[in-house]
């Protein structure tokens, strides 16, 4: 369940009201009119009712600018629902506004995430070139890598063109600095990077567009959901982080062929990751309010698929060529 609580004039107190009985609010409490004519309206509500809720209140309250709608969990209640209503709870998706404000907070470019970046780019090298597989997780734990792409693949489902370009410059940055820090740490080290934990980072294939897939869909569900994040950010980071690294530390050795191979393994992930997030927003329903925001945003998710599925064949080709040409004589 969800509090809901509404500051509107207080002449629209009536048409609240009866969006509460349209939306089968579980309680309602009217608060005392200010000396501005604004009024506090308290809503209880079902998770699988406050979408659409938000979406009645913000119709009406469009012209009101000193209007708020304010969501707040509800921790625990007295009695107990019934389990029925237990159900009906864990099925329900996130309202809209709830998935924008944490796709948001996850995917924003500050001083933390870049050093969380680098910090894990840094663990994660070392389990590499030493193939300590334990430190490369230490390295996945520590990556902020989940944010930007599920902030990416939601903003294009809504439309948001401000938070696309956010996540895109989060994202960038995020997969940059493995790879400039692994080129300078592959250029100066003098001893061989040869360990089976970069091999394994250095050959794509349909494992690595399995992984990005599963990995991409349990995002997705985390954030709609609501469930906790943490270990779905590790998948993430399983399939970014180290080819990513991987990929720096071949530059910075010269071994350009190889290179090649992890580049086409991180492209590959993204590719997946992103093209997993949006199909499970389009099943779970996940569309802008106003219509032309719908139409705008059907026609950039067509697109964006469309994309994203061209671009994984391509991929998956370049790969193909690639493992001939490796096992050429």
């Amino acid at each position: 369940m969800k509090y809901v609580e509404v500051i509107a004039q207080a002449s629209s107190t009536e048409t609240i009201l009866k969006i509460a009985v349209k939306q089968k609010a579980l309680d309602v409490r009217l608060g005392l009119e200010g000396d501005d004519g604004m009024r506090p309206i308290r809503l209880l509500v079902r998770k699988d009712r406050l979408q659409a809720l938000i979406d009645d209140l913000q119709h009406i309250l469009g012209a009101q600018p000193t209007s708020r709608i304010l969501v707040m969990a509800v921790e625990a209640t007295v009695p107990e629902p019934e389990e029925s209503e237990r159900e009906r709870e864990s099925e329900a998706i996130a309202a809209r506004e709830e998935l924008v404000e944490t796709a948001d907070r996850m995917s924003r470019l500050n001083l933390n995430y870049f050093i969380l970046v680098l910090l894990s780019t840094l663990v994660a090298a070392i389990g590499l070139i030493y193939n300590q597989v334990a430190v490369i997780i230490g390295g996945m734990v520590i990556a902020p890598l989940l944010g930007p792409n599920l902030a990416l693949s939601l903003s294009i489902t809504l439309g948001n063109v401000r938070q696309v370009r956010q996540a895109l410059v989060s994202l960038a940055v995020g997969v940059l600095v493995p790879i400039v820090v692994g080129a300078l740490i592959g250029f100066f080290w003098t001893g061989e990077l040869d360990s089976p934990a970069i091999s394994a980072r250095t050959n794509a294939g349909l494992a690595a567009a399995t992984l990005g897939l599963t990995s991409g869909a349990a995002a997705a569900l985390s954030l709609t959901s609501g469930i906790s994040s943490a270990l779905v950010g590790v998948m993430v980071s399983v399939a970014l982080l180290p080819p990513a690294t991987a990929l720096g530390l071949m530059l910075g050795q010269g071994e350009y062929l190889t290179a090649a191979g992890a580049a086409l393994l991180l492209a590959i992930d993204i590719v997946c990751i992103n093209l997993a997030c949006k199909a499970v927003f389009f099943f779970k329903g996940v569309r802008p309010r106003l219509g032309e925001d719908q139409e705008r945003a059907k026609l950039a998710t067509v697109g964006y698929a469309l994309t994203w599925v061209a671009s994984l064949a391509v991929l998956l080709l370049l790969n193909a060529l690639r493992q001939q040409l490796l096992s050429a004589p």
